[in-house]
C-alpha cells in the first residue's frame, strides 16, 4: 500500500523524543507499505541527514522552513484564528510538493505525525485521502498549562491552547483513526472531543541499543538528557542544578551532574560555571554518557506523553528520579525502576539515597523495570492495522490498549 507520512521534523537521526517516535513509526510502516516521507526541515544540518532515511522510505521529500519568515508570519497571525503552531510549522513549498507526490504516486493513506501536520491532511490536495492522526500527546494541554502562569506570554499561550484545542477536536472528527501515547493523554482527548474514539499506541524502547556493555559505573555521576532549548527541559535543568544539586554535592563529595543534549541555551550553559556541573551540547550518541553514570534524573515540571529519556536510562541500567508529571506518563512496566519526588528537598534526597547504594544494587533497581515488553515493534504494531482499516474505509476502533 502507498502511504504518505507527514512529519514536522526530519525523523533522523533519532536523537530527540519527537524524532525517535517518528523514526520508529516510519520503520514500522515500511515493513508492510511503500512509505513516502514528506518532512519539514529546519536547518542545513537537519537537511544533511536525509540520506539516512532513503533505505527505509520509498521516497523522501524534505521541505525547508525559514525560521525568520515563520516568526514574522506568526506575529502577523496573532490577529487571526490560526494556531501559532501551524504558522510556525509551515512552508509555502509543501502544497506543491504534495500535489506532485499525489500525481506521481496516488497514495492510498496518509499518516500525520502530531497535530501540527494534521492541517495538511484536512486541506487540499490531501483532503480526499483517508488519514490517521498520530497525535502523540495533547499539545493544547501543554499550552493551557503554560497559560496559567503570569507573564507577558501568558495571553499568547492561552490563545494557542484555545485555537489548538478547537483544531484537535476537528481533526479527530475527520481522521480515520487517532492515536495517542498514554492513557493519561487519551483521557484528555475524551474531554476535548467527547464521544470521539482514540487508541493508545505507546512509545517503545530499543533495549539492545542501550544495554550496558560492562559493569555499572562506580562514580557518583547523575545525568539528565534532553534538548535544552525546549522550555520544559531548560526549566528542569535550571531547577535541578540550582535548587536540587547543591544539597546533593554537600552529601556526596565528588558527585557530578551531566546535562547531555543539543541546543543548550545561554542559561543552561551558565550552569556549568559550577565545577560539579557539565554541559555537553550535542553528542554523537547518548549511550556512553549513560553507561558511565550512576543515576538518571528527569526533573520536568511540565511533561506530556512518555519521556523517552527515562526508558533509555532504565535500559542503560540506571535507576531514575522523576517528577510526578513524568511518572504519570510512564508505562506501568517502567515505574518500578523509578523514584518520584516533587520538591527540591525530596528530589535531592532520592538522588542521595540512590548514589549511596552499591553500583550493583542501583542496576538491580533499574532492572525491576520490565522493558522487554516495550519494544518498538510490539508497541507500534497497531498502526499497521489502522492503515489497513483506513484504506478499507472502516471506522477506527473504540477500544484502547
Amino acid at each position: 500500500m502507498r502511504v504518505v507520512f507527514l512529519t514536522h521534523r526530519l525523523p533522523y537521526a533519532p536523537n530527540r523524543g519527537d524524532r525517535i517516535r517518528a523514526y520508529h513509526l516510519l520503520r514500522t510502516l515500511a515493513t508492510e507499505h511503500d512509505v513516502h516521507l514528506v518532512s519539514l526541515v529546519h536547518d542545513a544540518q537537519e537537511a544533511a541527514e536525509v540520506d539516512g532515511l532513503r533505505s527505509i522510505a520509498r521516497s523522501v521529500t524534505a521541505i525547508p522552513v525559514s525560521r525568520p519568515a515563520r516568526l514574522a508570519a506568526a506575529a502577523l497571525s496573532l490577529a487571526g484564528d490560526r494556531p501559532l503552531t501551524q504558522v510556525l510549522l509551515h512552508s509555502p513549498a509543501i502544497h506543491p510538493a504534495l500535489r506532485s507526490l499525489i500525481a506521481r504516486e496516488r497514495p492510498e493513506v496518509a499518516v500525520a505525525f502530531c497535530t501540527a501536520m494534521a492541517r495538511y491532511t484536512v486541506e487540499p490536495p490531501l483532503s480526499g485521502v483517508p488519514w490517521i492522526l498520530d497525535m502523540v500527546d495533547v499539545d493544547s494541554e501543554k499550552w493551557r498549562t503554560m497559560g496559567q502562569a503570569s507573564g507577558p506570554l501568558a495571553m499568547i499561550y492561552r490563545r494557542e491552547a484555545r485555537l489548538l484545542r478547537a483544531f484537535e477536536r476537528r481533526a479527530m472528527s475527520l481522521a480515520s483513526a487517532t492515536t495517542i501515547v498514554s492513557e493519561r493523554e487519551r483521557t484528555l482527548l475524551g474531554q476535548i472531543a467527547p464521544g470521539s474514539a482514540s487508541l493508545v499506541v505507546p512509545n517503545g524502547i530499543d533495549v539492545q541499543a542501550f544495554h550496558p556493555p560492562g559493569p555499572p559505573a562506580e562514580t557518583p555521576d547523575v545525568i539528565f538528557c534532553g534538548v535544552f532549548n525546549y522550555g520544559p527541559n531548560e526549566a528542569g535543568a535550571r531547577w535541578l542544578a540550582t535548587q536540587v544539586w547543591p544539597s546533593v554535592t554537600r552529601a556526596v563529595p565528588g558527585a557530578t551532574l551531566w546535562l547531555v543534549g543539543m541546543h543548550p541555551t545561554a542559561a543552561v550553559r551558565e550552569l556549568a560555571s559550577d565545577p560539579t556541573v557539565r554541559v555537553t551540547g550535542a553528542v554523537p550518541q547518548v549511550q556512553p554518557y549513560l553507561w558511565r553514570s550512576a543515576v538518571a534524573a528527569a526533573p520536568l515540571q511540565l511533561a506530556r506523553g512518555i519521556q523517552n529519556k527515562v526508558l533509555e536510562a532504565l535500559a542503560a541500567g540506571l535507576p531514575c528520579v522523576v517528577t510526578p508529571p513524568v511518572l504519570e506518563g510512564l508505562p506501568d512496566a517502567a515505574r518500578p525502576g523509578c523514584r518520584v519526588a516533587a520538591d527540591p528537598a525530596g528530589f535531592a534526597d532520592a538522588l542521595i539515597e540512590l548514589l549511596a547504594l552499591p553500583a550493583a544494587e542501583r542496576r538491580r533497581i533499574a532492572a525491576d523495570a520490565e522493558l522487554g515488553r516495550l519494544g518498538w515493534g510490539a508497541q507500534l504494531a497497531p498502526m499497521l492495522d489502522l492503515v489497513r482499516q483506513a484504506a478499507a474505509g472502516r471506522p477506527q476502533p473504540a477500544a484502547t490498549r
